[in-house]
């Protein structure tokens, strides 16, 4: 039988300490310390997929509060993969998913994060963020030249945007999540740390596999050539955006069946910590279930009296 409290062992091994420099070097992307096998990987992810709808549905009756899981990571590292294998077993009518890609221009005529304010779960409901609005302090710090598009007072050219832009972005993330997690929003937020190794293992099943050829963009190899400037644009936004109420979790991506399951018992142990429950039925609603219940059963002994 599988030991199911190994389901619960992942948040400490991969948070964020608040305000903690990080450097990736320091963290593994082939976890060593498993304590199971693939195969009871396996099982107990079937178990927390399960026990995670359980919670969704005492989440989406409970109507108190909502929950953001946030999923940011290098090409390749599996995002689509957590969103399918992990969130699966929930219900869709309370789980809405959202990957952002370049801004519209409509998208650019607002502040940055006017796009994701818009999208947030409402109380009671799950949201994915399949990348996230940490594309603005990731993306946009490797390529500078996209600021510009953003027509922000006081960057007229890329030399304007120098370190102090970016702490006053990080802060603006900040407030942004703290002001959600007052009100009643529970953020988790995932980096799959995939190696540059294993990166490249699977963009070549993109080109040999026929199935996943429509996955694989040449634009992908033009930023994996900037693999050192990324790394430094997730550490910074790692390290300034870890709090609290809002957590990192790196997590080692290069076996997908461990990040799955690592990711499902830190989302299920995190829900756990709510104490959700079923709403509390008042002694006149039992008798109204009862009375229900009665002229329910009562329908077959009328429909046998008919039919004779």
């Amino acid at each position: 039988m599988t030991d199911t409290s190994k389901l619960l062992a992942y948040a400490k091994e991969f948070i964020v300490e608040e305000d903690k420099k990080i450097s990736l070097k320091d963290y593994d992307t082939d976890y060593d310390h498993k304590n199971l096998t693939k195969e009871e990987g396996e099982v107990l992810l079937k178990l927390g997929v399960q026990k995670l709808s359980e919670l969704q549905d005492k989440l989406y009756v409970h109507n108190e509060y909502s929950i953001l899981i946030v999923i940011q990571a290098m090409d390749a590292a599996g995002k689509d993969s957590i969103v399918k294998h992990v969130l699966s077993g929930m219900n869709p009518q309370g789980v809405n998913v959202h990957s952002f890609k370049v801004p519209t221009q409509q998208e650019l005529e607002h502040d940055f994060l006017w796009r994701h304010y818009i999208v947030l779960p409402a109380k009671g409901e799950v949201g994915i963020f399949n990348r996230s609005h940490y594309e603005n302090v990731l993306v946009t710090r490797v390529h500078p030249e996209y600021i510009l598009n953003e027509k922000l007072p006081g960057i007229n050219k890329v030399e304007d945007i120098d370190e102090s832009f970016w702490e006053k972005r990080f802060k603006q993330i900040n407030r942004f999540e703290k002001t959600l997690a007052d009100t009643g929003t529970i953020i988790l937020k995932f980096y799959l740390h995939v190696s540059k190794k294993e990166q490249k293992k699977r963009l070549l099943e993109r080109i040999d596999n026929p199935a996943k050829n429509w996955k694989f963009s040449y634009g992908d190899l033009k930023e994996r050539a900037l693999w050192k400037e990324y790394r430094k644009a997730y550490e910074a936004m790692l390290g300034n955006t870890s709090k609290k109420y809002a957590p990192w979790f790196i997590v080692p991506a290069d076996d997908k069946w461990f990040t799955r399951l690592a990711i499902a018992g830190i989302i299920y142990q995190e829900m756990e910590k709510l104490n959700l429950s079923y709403p509390a039925v008042s002694k006149d609603q039992k008798a109204v279930l009862a009375k229900a219940k009665e002229e329910l059963l009562s329908e077959d002994s009328k429909e046998n009296h008919n039919a004779e």
